[in-house]
Formats: structure tokens, C-alpha cells, sequence
């Protein structure tokens, strides 16, 4: 079995401002200075410390790539949220991973935050067989298509031009923080769920490029995948 998942977050403000040690500015000026003083890259996106969990969207997969069940959570209380998902995870005792950097964000989050909450993530968690860098159990799609950092990494968004399905038709990562100051916490939650099946029609594009899946179970897979997808987004 495989989990293919997908965090939506917003900057955790007071822990920023412990940080910064600042407790005057704005929220929109903190984040200015954050973005300067604690970014590591040129778009001022805030590593995964610095970030809190509103919203997790996940879809368990058997091993040829037939879904079985989609489970999510959207709110304000991080711990809830948290928790939900270490048990979703925990359905099954050998299940992978799949994600879009997540090796990058969502798992470093999920660590942070389980830590911050003093929760205990499920132990296969830290398993070799998820650790490993390069474990065939932990599959980032943006390792597969670089080959682990050789070349750039792809962004999900343009993996879905590249094959013409359209992607990200809620809206942008960056627009979580305003949704959610909005209260349109469901709306962030099937924002996530685009993502995720985002990601899963990728991963079967991926395994079939790669002679992973036959070309018929393929097919009836993405078409079935198209379907959703296209629901997902005239929900939106």
C-alpha cells in the first residue's frame, strides 16, 4: 500500500514572533521580515519549521496503482489535525510514501509539528525503508524526475502542462494564508485534495513511462484518475 498525501499550512505567527522577538509588527510586515531574515531562498517562502498544519489531504493506493481510500482533516486545531493523520498513516503496518517534495516540506512539518505538540509520529516513520534517500518506499516525485538534485526540480503545476491536464484550479499555495484568514477552511482542504490527485495521476504517468505499468492498466487508471480530478475541480 501507498499513501499519497499532501499538507496545506500557514506560518505558525507566534512562533515567528518568538523567534524574530518581534511582538509589534503586523502579521504582513512580520512575514516581510521573516521572509528576509529567515528564508533560505529568493521567494521568502519560510522553511518547514516555520510553518503550521490547516489542512491534509490523503489517498491510500494499492501497489499497481488502484485507489482505495481517500482520508482528510481541515481546521484550526494543529493537534487534531496531526493526530488524525498519524492514525491514517497507521492504518496499514508496510505501507510507502508518495508526494511532491515532500521529502523537502511535508515530512520535516510533520516532524516539527508532532515535536511542538509532544506527539509520537507512527514508527514506520523512521524506518529505513522511509529514511532511505533513496528508498523505492518513500517516492518523491521531484527526486524521480531530477534524479535526486542532478537536474532542476520539476514543479507539479508544469508536470500537468507538460502531459495537458491543468492543475492547481482552487488556487495557488500562496493563497492559503488569505483563505484561511477568510475562514474557508474547506476550501483549502479541496484545494489540497487537487494536489493530491495532482500528484497520483503524475506517479502513474511516472510508472508508466518507466515500464512500471502496462499500458491497459494505465489507461483505465488515468481515465478513472481524468474523472476525478475534473470533478474535484468543477467543485471548485
Amino acid at each position: 500500500m501507498y499513501f499519497i498525501f499532501d499538507l496545506e499550512t500557514i506560518p505558525d505567527f507566534d512562533f515567528v514572533r518568538k523567534v524574530l522577538n518581534d511582538y509589534d509588527s503586523d502579521n504582513e510586515t512580520l512575514l516581510e521580515i521573516a521572509s528576509e531574515e529567515l528564508a533560505r531562498n529568493k521567494s521568502g517562502f519560510l522553511p518547514p519549521m516555520y510553518h503550521r498544519v490547516v489542512s491534509w489531504v490523503g489517498l491510500w493506493i494499492e501497489n499497481n496503482g488502484q485507489p482505495k481510500q481517500k482520508v482528510s482533516w481541515n481546521g484550526e486545531d494543529e493537534k487534531e489535525g496531526l493526530l488524525k493523520i498519524f492514525d491514517a498513516i497507521g492504518t496499514y503496518k508496510d505501507f510507502g510514501l508518495i508526494h511532491h517534495n515532500g521529502k523537502g516540506f511535508d515530512l520535516p512539518v510533520l516532524t516539527y509539528r508532532a515535536m511542538k505538540h509532544g506527539l509520537q509520529m507512527p514508527v514506520r516513520m523512521n524506518e529505513y525503508d522511509i529514511r532511505y534517500r533513496y528508498s523505492k518506499h518513500n517516492v518523491d516525485l521531484v527526486d524521480e524526475f531530477s534524479n535526486y538534485g542532478a537536474s532542476s526540480w520539476p514543479k507539479l503545476k508544469h508536470l500537468g502542462h507538460l502531459v495537458g491536464i491543468p492543475f492547481k484550479q482552487t488556487g495557488e499555495g500562496n493563497e492559503v494564508l488569505a483563505m484561511y484568514e477568510r475562514k474557508e477552511l474547506d476550501l483549502i482542504e479541496h484545494y489540497c485534495y487537487e494536489d493530491v490527485m495532482g500528484t497520483y495521476i503524475i506517479w502513474l504517468y511516472h510508472q508508466f513511462t518507466i515500464g512500471l505499468i502496462p499500458e491497459d492498466l494505465f489507461e483505465n487508471l488515468k481515465e478513472r484518475a481524468l474523472s476525478k480530478l475534473e470533478e474535484i475541480q468543477n467543485m471548485g
